[in-house]
């Protein structure tokens, strides 16, 4: 269930930011002209999302590593028991 919300959060953010680009080129007062600060904005939060999905990969890593030592270890554990 967090997958699918990250996934479509990320997607909206992505396509929120698609559409605000052509509104940022066509400024009404040449005051308004706010491009570089969009685009500086979607780089940060590529850079951003990247990092997140880099972090939560090596966290399914480590808990991997963590379940299956604690499954080599309950095995061991057993086959003292059984005296083998």
């Amino acid at each position: 269930m967090r997958k699918l919300t990250l996934i479509a959060a990320a997607f909206a953010a992505l396509g929120g930011a698609a559409l605000v680009t052509p509104a940022l080129a066509v400024p009404a007062s040449p005051a308004a002209v706010a491009a570089p600060e969009a685009t500086t904005t979607t780089v940060q939060m590529d850079r951003m999302e990247r990092r997140m999905m880099r972090h939560r990969m090596e966290r399914r890593m480590m808990h991997r590593k963590m379940e299956r030592r604690m499954m080599r270890h309950r095995m061991e554990r057993r086959m003292m028991r059984r005296g083998m």
